[in-house]
């Protein structure tokens, strides 16, 4: 990999991984997720990684009461009891084998290897080269990143911030691993600064799910708690695949079905973390076959879960006319919502028989559902990306309210609405006001605290904030974590407005793509994880977090710090701030800088819920925050103390013969866009990620094989994008519908193709076309 010409950094950088196949190996899917082969597993990573001694140290304190914060999923710990061994799973293992391994990039490799050599390793290698150790720069027309002082970096920031013609020139992206602290000293040095560009994480991942919630509800969280799941009668999960995207919840489902729990999943697979759980800490789940976690498997077409909603509300309709008051909970229809006889009169206007065809499930499975749910009235339903990322996700979500109403199965012990979310403080960040649109009542609170009068118009989200770079808006991007340019939609209209930037900075801990593909000079600003240990003047400091449930707890770093040369994330953003607006600022930048409990003093004035904040945060278990829905108490903007039934309209899937319906999702051997291993073993797919799956009858009917090497197409807005070198899985999976694996197919996400309202990219629905593999088409 050394560079032995600089004129090889003259090449364009690959802005997606290298369209190479490895030797692919398949086998029988599994119906469990979990068990022995997990802990195997993970004990690899930390061996792989050079991380057996400390990554093991980190394991034992991860997510304990006095230890620190998982950096992968944001599924809440148990408020009482947490175990000794293992308060962690596999994928928070392969986390903390990456954040502790002892092998780092420093400036002697990017001498020795350009941009564009390592832009032609997959992510798999890229994400395995080590922890970034000092910052560095590339300079304009620069093939190298370069060292540079922390001062001087500062001090290229504040340049460019002050020499554009507005604010609104850059944008400022977070990323969920970012602390609450972190988060919110960001949030005022932009707005200070004079912007709302604010794209972050949530949305390209739940802005659906805080959306319909808060316009709903009154709020934009779920209601259930962990304790709900322990002492439920029906967890309905919809789109969501928790044995790879947040493997703790398969505990608590566990629990609950030892209490009596039935669980619904719907899903277009049948992912092995839906069907069984094999508990490694447990005897049964060593020794035996675990417990079967899925009662029924609803295996929905894509987009088809707005019709099966309908279809299941019909036949509770029909059960309630048997039986009236016993199926549906007319007092609380009564008194705590409106809309109620609207949405009934549509309901009675379906055809069960249509509704049945468009969602792709049989009539016989949907009467089972329904006849699951009709008499009970505890019930929880889940939902993940699988509905937040669909065109219409806003009205899916709508009629996953609608149910639970119609039940009264919110506002109430062992029920309520569960977006489960993403990456570990994805929620804390939008609590700390990172947020492209914030409320007057925000503002104004800033401003009453601070004295500044913080900008009041919308700023940017992250599919504005691609458009924007390419039409020339955005000069400045700075990313605080994460891997951006990946992460996106539309690879190669995001890797183009990067490439116009006059200056991308990216705060990280590790290399990715996203420092591959920059503005026209670049920062990478290396960070001290979650794991190691943050001293300010002398003093052990802990960050905090909320979690998917709402709950704020403390976390506290256990390991030394890869390179002596890191600066945490909170201090990052004060040097930017007192460089960027020296004098003219109104904020005690060294005073945050000093003492993160000063922080944390300035949250609790700005932020309701966080009243004593210093003293809270460190209990047992850190604290609620307020959450009126949860408790029954709904306040909603328009309609006051009732929460709204809603109208939603069924879409019109409709495809060419040669068209199909394509959902990117995760393999279990990634966390977003960081690709820990090249199996997914639940699907029995091994060392290959350049894969699609389709049905049995789709393979025969098109030509192909098992087997066949296929290029992707999409053609939405009269544009070609392709991703070229996939090969054909058999798997069960609806007609006309297949999956890949992100980041390899974002490329033909269209930026155009969004969500109605939440303006999220729809990557659970892009319309594709399959074509026998051509050279041609490789391109990189």
């Amino acid at each position: 990999m050394a560079n032995k010409s600089n004129k090889q950094g003259d090449k364009q950088p690959s802005a997606e991984p290298p369209y190479k196949l490895l030797s692919l190996r398949t086998g029988k899917p599994k119906d469990w997720a979990a068990g022995i082969p997990g802990v195997t597993n993970a004990i690899k990573s930390l061996i792989n990684d050079k991380a057996l001694v400390r990554g093991g140290k980190a394991l034992f304190k991860m997510n304990q009461f006095d230890g620190f914060d998982c950096p992968s999923c944001g599924w809440p710990d148990p408020d009482d009891e947490r175990s000794p061994i293992a308060e962690y799973c596999e994928n928070g293992a392969k986390a903390i084998a990456e954040e502790a391994t002892s092998k780092r990039i420093t400036a002697d490799f990017f001498k020795q290897n350009s941009i564009y050599e390592l832009s032609q390793l997959t992510d798999y290698e890229i994400g395995h080269l080590g922890r970034l150790s000092e910052p560095m720069y590339l300079p304009k027309n620069g093939t190298h990143y370069e060292p540079i002082s922390w001062d001087n970096a500062f001090n290229k920031i504040a340049e460019h911030l002050n020499k554009l013609e507005s604010p609104d020139n850059a944008a400022f992206y977070t990323s969920g691993r970012t602390s609450n602290e972190a988060s919110f000293v960001y949030q005022l040095f932009v707005r200070e600064f004079g912007t709302n560009n604010f794209p972050d994480c949530s949305n390209m991942c739940h802005e659906t799910s805080g959306f319909t919630l808060a316009e709903t509800t009154g709020i934009g969280k779920g209601t259930a708690t962990l304790n709900d799941f322990y002492d439920t009668d029906i967890v309905m999960i919809i789109g969501q695949n928790p044995g790879t995207n947040s493997p703790r919840m398969l505990s608590a489902l566990e629990k609950g079905k030892k209490n009596g729990a039935k669980i619904i999943a719907v899903n277009p697979l049948p992912e092995a973390g839906l069907m069984g759980f094999r508990d490694p800490q447990k005897v049964n789940g060593i020794l035996g076959k675990g417990i079967q976690l899925a009662d029924l498997h609803l295996p929905v077409k894509i987009n088809g879960d707005l019709a099966l909603l309908k279809a299941i509300e019909q036949l509770l309709l029909h059960f309630e006319k048997e039986t009236p008051g016993k199926v549906f909970d007319q007092e609380f229809i009564k008194n705590k919502t409106v809309g109620y006889e609207d949405l009934i009169k549509q309901i009675e206007s379906y055809d069960l028989d249509e509704l049945a065809n468009a969602s792709g499930v049989l009539k016989e499975d949907i009467q089972k559902a329904a006849e699951m749910l009709a008499h009970k009235n505890r019930i929880i339903i889940c939902w993940g990306m699988g509905l937040t990322q669909q065109p219409n996700g806003v009205d899916i979500l709508k009629e996953v309210l609608n149910l639970l109403f119609l039940k009264g199965s919110i506002g109430k012990p062992g029920a309520g609405s569960c977006p489960v979310r993403g990456h570990s403080n994805v929620q804390g960040n939008r609590t700390m006001l990172i947020n492209h649109s914030p409320s007057v009542e925000q503002l104004d609170k800033l401003q009453e605290v601070f004295g500044f009068n913080p900008p009041r118009n919308n700023g940017y989200d992250v599919v504005n904030t691609i458009k924007a770079m390419n039409e020339g808006k955005i000069k400045v991007h700075f990313s605080m974590g994460g891997n951006f340019l990946s992460a996106t939609p539309d690879t190669t209209y995001t890797a183009n407005g990067m490439r116009q930037l006059d200056l991308s900075v990216s705060v990280s801990t590790k290399l990715n793509r996203t420092h591959l593909i920059h503005g026209k000079e670049a920062l990478i600003l290396p960070t001290i994880s979650k794991s190691e240990i943050d001293i300010v003047n002398g003093e052990h400091q802990y960050t905090s977090a909320e979690n998917a449930m709402g709950i704020v707890e403390w976390s506290k770093g256990v390991l030394k710090p890869i390179s002596d040369k890191l600066i945490n994330e909170t201090h990052i953003v004060c040097h930017m701030a007192k460089a960027t607006l020296g004098s003219k600022s109104v904020i005690d930048w060294d005073r945050y800088m000093n003492s993160y409990d000063a922080v944390r003093d300035d949250i609790e004035k700005c932020i309701p819920g966080f009243e004593n904040y210093n003293v809270r945060v460190k209990q047992k278990g850190g604290f609620y925050l307020p959450n009126g829905a949860r408790e029954g108490n709904f306040k909603t903007k328009e309609f006051g103390d009732r929460i709204p039934f809603s109208i939603t309209k069924l879409p019109q899937n409709i495809l060419a013969d040669d068209e199909y319906l394509m959902a990117t999702v995760r393999t279990h051997d990634q966390f977003n866009t960081t690709i820990y291993g090249l199996d997914d073993r639940y699907r029995g797919v091994y060392n290959e990620r350049r894969v699609i799956f389709m049905n049995k009858k789709d393979i025969e009917k098109a030509g192909f094989k098992i087997g066949d090497k296929v290029d992707l197409f999409n053609y939405d807005n009269n544009i070609e994008r392709v991703a070229p070198l996939f090969i054909i899985v058999e798997y069960p999976i609806p007609e006309k519908n297949t999956v890949t694996y992100f980041p390899e197919t974002n490329v033909l996400v269209s930026i155009h193709n969004v969500v109605a309202g939440s303006n999220m990219p729809a990557s659970k629905h892009v319309k594709i076309k399959i074509k026998k593999h051509n050279p041609d088409n490789l391109t990189n």
